[in-house]
């Protein structure tokens, strides 16, 4: 433009206009750079009134630039635009000279600075010029240009001082190097030169050898020159720098020894406060996992603020977006972006803020509150804390980056020892314990939540529980709707939810807040495949706890084992539950056929029914087929015993829907329901949550109801248990219809063995005696009694005549009878004669029955076979219905009574007749007998003369034989008293002694003929006996006989007597005389023994046979012995000998 303006002129109002601009744009730049006035700020404007006066005063230079009428008057134009530019240098050095020696902030100061000695050096000669053209017109020099490429760079340098680049180092290098290049060049010119002149052209030019030692030489030599350029550079730019490289040298030293964020906050802490002595530190850092930016502690251990800063605040942007540090005071404005962080920054009560740079985030910062000593920051303590920062930041960056390792590691470690723990861990609850206990120690918590969803009954519960870092299991399996806080959203939308104000959100989502005083909180959908199934929650009641994006996605890598592991765990424990129902179920199924008896059945089903799905309460009802109402028959449960034997109406409640339906019926959550019998509870106090009802069916008929109540951990019925309660209820209904018809066919059964018994009573009875009479009077007292007649009679017939044998109530009618003889008048005992059939007769009049006031009569015949025999006949005064078929089979057992007894009359006139005949006889046969006896004894000695042996032989043979017939007379005749019931007995007191020798004197000769040897075991002083004397003797005298007779010669027979307890008869006399006869005779066998007592009983054995005898003695013993109350009994072995044995009363004192 400045060519052109002196040559061809194309570019004059560009020049014109751009002169303008530039002194406008220079106060713009003096009004915002380095630092902005306060009015600037609040009146923004203002800074766009430079370039308003500029272009206004090339505007008005513009008609005067090709005036040809006045060539000269674009000069003056020309002098003020230049003196405008002069002026706008003139305010920016000064205003620059302002801010470098008052700035509080001493980045605005080193900015200040900087830009005052580039400007000076820029604009000085440009200025001078301009100043003096605007009082006259002086030539321009291009020369002035040169100048203003200085202010680009001390600007770029001042901007960038703070930035990305490590400017300082930069410059100090570059003018280090120009320096020693420009040296180097003056150097080896003379050097050249100097050479050259010495030795002239016998120098070789092109020899490497000669020009490589010259620029060795050259080096060499500019070594120490170099080292004294670089210290005149740092003297004279650059003051103080190596005293600081030393003392960040010992920073950086002791920063590698540094392990934690703590050390390293004490190190920057101490050292800063040493150097600078402010009056309050902060040392902020980035904490990943909760993603803010927080104090670290301070010497008491504690953070030094509470103030945080979240990742996104614009504090945070400003220092990501600038690395320039930041002051702030009273009198400074901040920037725009930070208005909204002013309250926090001003609790803070920082002064300074030096960023701790980082890659993406800062890593923290240091914030400084005013000195001590009141004095400003300096540049140099700007240079010397940007210098503790970065090393600080690199330390807190490595140990931040092996924090975040570990953690990692950890986080590895305790989604590996979830993930082998769902593999081993099988019970349900241990396997959420193990998920929360390695959750928290990677996550801080104070809430834990695994909530789970049932989908077939749609509602949500707590499977885990933990609040305030105690677990609640009382919360736990309780159903609550699908608003209650934020875990039923996350498992709708299967989507996780974050937010730092629990309260808020819930809020925000119109759900209730299912906790309180909980800020940060998060969950995660428990994804089975492309199924929710729950969802995994934390919270925390830290207000400074804030959770992450990370942590979001290391939960959900938990809650994802967590899922499979739940599901995995469920299916177990639901296979398990279900098996051990259906061992349960086949089990009850057992006992419920085992048993019949109604009332313990109804019991045990349902308890077993509350049992089997583990429910707090229920009831058994039954239905009234007559009412169609349901009766309590069975309750289980804590107040359910007051319940027992109420009536519900057709179709009340839960229950009667179950029978109208006749399919099983759920509510849950009962409360609500409108269907529900609200007096129940209200009798009970018991609060039903969740009822379930199935009907009792057998073939297509309800015939009851159970009905079960609450499950004990909390959850609602599900079709699972409508299932297998309905299976239960199933074999419940057949096992009840089985007791029932049990129960039925058993109270007939139980009416017919009362029937039973009562007849086999009345055939004790009937058969107690052989009496007709007391036959009949026994009938009819039974009859009446079971018949609740008032009246009636019994009797035989007797040709066309009744003769009553038995009557009661009929007291007066049966005393008109002749002889007891009733003639048969009566319609009703004449039928039953007729047909041989009861006869049952409703009668009003008082003609046709035997007792005034009755109503009805009956007449049963008796029969025997198909003849009627007698008469049974009773009458009552109410209508009570008989029972005929009892009265039937009573008389039938009445005919069988009375025609023994008829026949028992007859045998008992035979015995007599008997009885007496042997009698007779036995008398008759005594007396020719005794004379044949008598005269054979007469011959035998020799009375009638000499008889030779021949005689005598014979004469033997008859008197034996004539005892014999004697004995055997003697027997028939006791044996048909006996059996005739006519044998006396004389009862007298007896010395058994006495008695012994009486009879063994009989038998002395006969035991000395056959060399036998007796024995006598006769003790003194035995008490007398009670019994017929005679009768005792008959006894000992028999057993001694058969002794005698069936022992061989030189054999042994005892005698023995004795008083002993009676041992042998617990129903006889307590004390007793025992006798007994022992002998080494022949013995019986087996079979013999069993006969050995019944009359006229001979044993096939040859040597029994050899010895005479009638069959009888024994069994007239043995009558004889039990007669006078004693026992007889005997012990015997086969040719080895018997003992007889037998017992006497011992008589009274």
């Amino acid at each position: 433009a400045y060519f052109n303006l002196n040559t061809t002129h194309e570019f004059t109002y560009m020049w014109t206009l751009a002169c303008g601009i530039a002194g406008g744009a220079l106060v713009n730049l003096t009004f915002v750079f380095p630092v902005e006035p306060r009015r600037i700020i609040t009146q923004p404007y203002l800074r766009w009134g430079g370039i308003a006066v500029g272009l206004t005063l090339s505007l008005l230079a513009f008609p005067n630039l090709f005036n040809f009428e006045r060539p000269a008057a674009y000069i003056r134009n020309w002098q003020i635009i230049y003196g405008f530019i002069a002026l706008a240098i003139f305010v920016h050095i000064l205003m620059n000279l302002y801010h470098a020696m008052n700035a509080q902030s001493p980045v605005i100061k080193t900015q200040s600075r900087a830009i005052l000695i580039g400007t000076t050096f820029a604009f000085a000669p440009l200025g001078i010029w301009l100043a003096a053209s605007f009082i006259t017109p002086l030539n321009f020099s291009p020369y002035l240009f040169l100048p203003l490429a200085l202010f680009p760079l001390v600007i770029g340098y001042t901007i960038l001082r703070f930035r990305f680049l490590r400017t300082e180092d930069f410059v100090r290098r570059s003018v280090m190097y120009v320096l020693l290049t420009a040296f180097v060049t003056l150097g080896y010119g003379l050097v050249a030169s100097g050479v050259g002149l010495i030795f002239g052209a016998s120098l070789p030019s092109n020899n490497p050898y000669l020009v490589g030692g010259a620029i060795l030489a050259i080096v060499i030599v500019l070594e120490p020159v170099r080292t004294r350029l670089q210290n005149l550079v740092d003297s004279i730019f650059f003051r103080g720098a190596r005293a600081f490289a030393e003392q960040l040298e010992d920073f950086s030293h002791r920063l590698t020894t540094a392990l934690d964020l703590n050390t390293i906050s004490a190190i920057v802490r101490d050292k800063v406060a040493s150097t600078l002595t402010p009056d309050r530190i902060h040392i902020y850092t980035y904490d990943s996992l909760n993603d803010f930016f927080s104090a670290l502690p301070g010497d008491d251990q504690r953070p030094t603020s509470d103030i945080r800063f979240t990742s996104t605040s614009p504090f945070v942007q400003y220092f990501q977006k600038e690395r320039l540090p930041l002051y702030l005071d009273n009198a400074t404005t901040p920037p725009e972006a930070l208005q909204s962080e002013q309250s926090r920054l001003a609790l803070l009560g920082a002064r300074l803020f030096i960023a701790l740079p980082g890659k993406e985030l800062p890593n923290g910062w240091l914030a400084l509150g005013p000195r001590l000593a009141g004095q400003p920051y300096t540049p140099r303590d700007l240079r010397f804390l940007e210098n503790i920062c970065d090393l600080a930041s690199v330390a807190i960056e490595r140990v931040q980056t092996v924090a975040h390792l570990e953690r990692r590691i950890q986080e590895m470690n305790a989604l590996t020892r979830v993930s082998q723990g769902v593999n081993v861990t099988l019970t349900f609850d241990d396997v959420l314990e193990l998920i929360y206990a390695q959750t928290a120690q990677i996550i801080p918590t104070s809430h834990f939540h695994i909530t789970l969803y049932n989908k077939d009954s749609d509602y949500y519960y707590y499977g885990f529980c933990l609040e305030n870092n105690e677990r609640i299991q009382e919360r736990e399996n309780l159903p609550f709707s699908m608003n209650t806080g934020l875990a039923p959203e996350v498992i709708r939308k299967s989507r996780p939810i974050i937010t730092q104000d629990y309260i808020r959100e819930c809020q925000a989502r119109s759900h209730t807040p299912a906790l309180d005083n909980v800020f940060a909180w998060m969950g995660v959908p428990l994804n089975a495949g492309a199924e929710t199934i729950g969802t995994l929650s934390i919270g925390s009641r830290d207000g400074a706890t804030a959770y992450t994006r990370g942590q979001l996605e290391l939960l959900q890598a938990i809650a994802d084992q967590t899922a499979g592991a739940i599901v995995k765990a469920r299916l177990l424990e639901e296979t398990e539950q279900r098996a051990r129902q259906l061992s349960t179920l086949n089990e009850i199924t057992r006992q419920l056929t085992s048993t019949l008896e109604l009332e313990p059945l109804l019991q045990n089903i349902l308890e077993n029914a509350v049992g089997i799905l583990q429910c707090e309460a229920g009831s058994l009802f039954l239905m009234d087929e007559q009412t169609d109402e349901l009766v309590f028959k069975v309750t289980v449960g804590p107040v359910a015993s007051n319940l027992v034997g109420q009536r519900l109406p057709a179709g009340t409640g839960i229950v009667g829907r179950a029978v109208q339906l006749r399919t099983p019926v759920i509510e849950n959550e009962d409360q609500s329901s409108v269907s529900h019998f609200k007096g129940i509870d209200q009798q009970t106090g018991f609060v039903s949550r969740s009822l379930m009802a199935v009907p009792l069916q057998v073939k297509d008929r309800v015939i009851g109801v159970i009905e079960v109540i609450n499950r004990r951990d909390g959850l609602p019925f599900v079709p699972d248990d409508q299932t297998l309660l309905t299976a239960f209820a199933g074999q419940a209904a057949v096992a009840i219809e089985n007791a029932r018809l049990y129960t039925l066919t058993d109270q007939e059964l139980a009416e017919r063995v009362e029937e039973l018994s009562v007849m086999q009573r009345i055939d004790r009875e009937l058969n107690a005696s052989l009496e007709m009479d007391r036959a009949m009077r026994i009938t009819l007292d039974w009859a009446l009694r079971q018949s609740n007649a008032e009246a009636g009679l019994i009797g035989i017939l007797e040709e066309e005549d009744l003769r009553v044998m038995a009557h009661q109530g009929l007291e007066e009618q049966v005393e008109k009878f002749p002889d007891q003889l009733m003639k048969i008048e009566l319609s009703s005992m004449l039928k039953a004669i007729e047909t041989g059939l009861p006869q049952q007769m409703s009668v009003e009049a008082l003609k046709g029955k035997l007792l005034g006031a009755s109503h009805n009569q009956l007449a049963i015949p008796i029969r025997r076979e198909t003849t009627v025999i007698g008469l049974l006949y009773l009458e009552s005064t109410d209508d009570t219905q008989p029972d005929v078929d009892f009265l039937t089979r009573l008389t039938d057992h009445a005919a069988i009574a009375i025609s023994n007894a008829q026949l028992y009359g007859e045998v008992q006139r035979a015995n007599l007749a008997k009885s007496d005949f042997v009698s007779f006889v036995a008398h008759e046969l005594k007396n020719p007998m005794t004379s044949i006896k008598g005269y054979t004894e007469l011959l035998a000695g020799g009375a009638v003369g000499q008889i030779n042996e021949m005689q005598t032989n014979f004469l033997q043979t008859i008197k034996s034989n004539v005892e014999r017939m004697s004995t055997l007379v003697s027997d028939l005749n006791d044996n048909s008293k006996i059996e005739a019931g006519r044998l006396r007995l004389e009862y007298k007191a007896t010395k058994a002694d006495d008695l012994v020798d009486e009879v063994i004197r009989t038998f002395t000769r006969q035991l000395e003929d056959k060399k036998q040897t007796l024995d006598l075991v006769v003790p003194k002083d035995l008490p007398p006996m009670w019994a017929d004397r005679v009768r005792v003797g008959q006894v000992l005298t028999n057993l001694v006989s058969n002794a005698h007779k069936y022992t061989p010669e030189g054999g042994t027979i005892q005698v023995g007597v004795e008083e002993s307890h009676n041992q042998w008869d617990p129903d006889g006399a307590p004390r007793v005389i025992h006798l007994w006869v022992k002998d080494s005779g022949i013995g019986m066998t087996v079979e013999d023994q069993q006969k050995i007592f019944q009359k006229f009983f001979r044993s096939e054995d040859p040597k029994a046979r050899e010895a005479p005898g009638t069959g009888l003695g024994l069994n007239i013993t043995r009558s004889l012995v039990e007669m006078q109350g004693g026992r007889i009994w005997f012990e015997s072995e086969y040719r080895k000998g018997t003992t007889f044995h037998f017992t006497i009363p011992v008589a009274e004192e």
